[in-house]
């Protein structure tokens, strides 16, 4: 059977929010005198949900507050710079124009909390191509697992192996493998051996919607 669901991630894939992720991760650890880098936040925290990000860093450096103490100030860091700052990822309208004229249903998967799902989509100014949104807020687990795709497939009333999924961590990549969806990879290492898992590895959402055309 035809596949005739396409799902995205967020970060990193429709908006170049990875970078603001780490900017807000250091800009408020910084605030309780610890010191982190962009390659830390790319080595424990790409991909996860918010509350694992806090906790991570918790850990890690031995902090006694309130993990949620965290959270809230990297979620509002971020939404400020997205509203601000960004920018869609290459090829993203052209792909969801595409997706949309050849009548795929399209869904968003994502690690993110609602207020910065919510921040992406009014500064992109892309809600009305989504039929289904889904947070990883609202599920038991987080990425790598697989729950939020299974739930979205599940909202939009389709099998998981009739899904595209377009990632560009390692940690989504295995929540959408582990849902058996076909999953698309742009990762921003594409030199790391993880990404050989995926289907496929693009260098932009162009290269994707070239490669849908072909399989039409």
């Amino acid at each position: 059977m035809e596949k005739n669901t396409f799902i995205f991630d967020m970060d990193g894939v429709i908006i170049d929010s990875e970078p603001f992720w780490r900017e807000a991760q250091i800009e408020t650890l910084s605030k309780y005198n610890i010191t982190i880098t962009k390659n830390d936040c790319i080595k424990y925290t790409m991909g996860k949900r918010i509350d694992d990000v806090a906790l991570t860093w918790c850990q890690l450096h031995k902090l006694t507050l309130n993990p949620k103490e965290i959270e809230t100030a990297i979620i509002n860091a971020v939404v400020n710079l997205i509203s601000t700052k960004g920018e869609a990822k290459k090829g993203l309208y052209e792909l969801l124009d595409f997706l949309t004229k050849n009548k795929y249903s399209i869904a968003l998967a994502t690690s993110s909390s609602l207020p910065v799902i919510n921040a992406v989509f009014n500064r992109l100014s892309i809600a009305n191509y989504f039929k289904v949104i889904c947070s990883a807020d609202n599920e038991a687990y987080g990425k790598p697992h697989p729950a939020i795709y299974i739930n979205a497939a599940k909202k939009l009333d389709v099998s998981n192996t009739n899904c595209f999924v377009l990632e560009d961590s390692v940690t989504g990549l295995i929540a959408a493998k582990a849902a058996s969806m076909h999953t698309f990879v742009i990762p921003e290492n594409n030199l790391d051996p993880r990404f050989s898992l995926a289907d496929k590895i693009f260098s932009s959402m162009l290269e994707v919607k070239k490669y849908l055309e072909i399989l039409k």
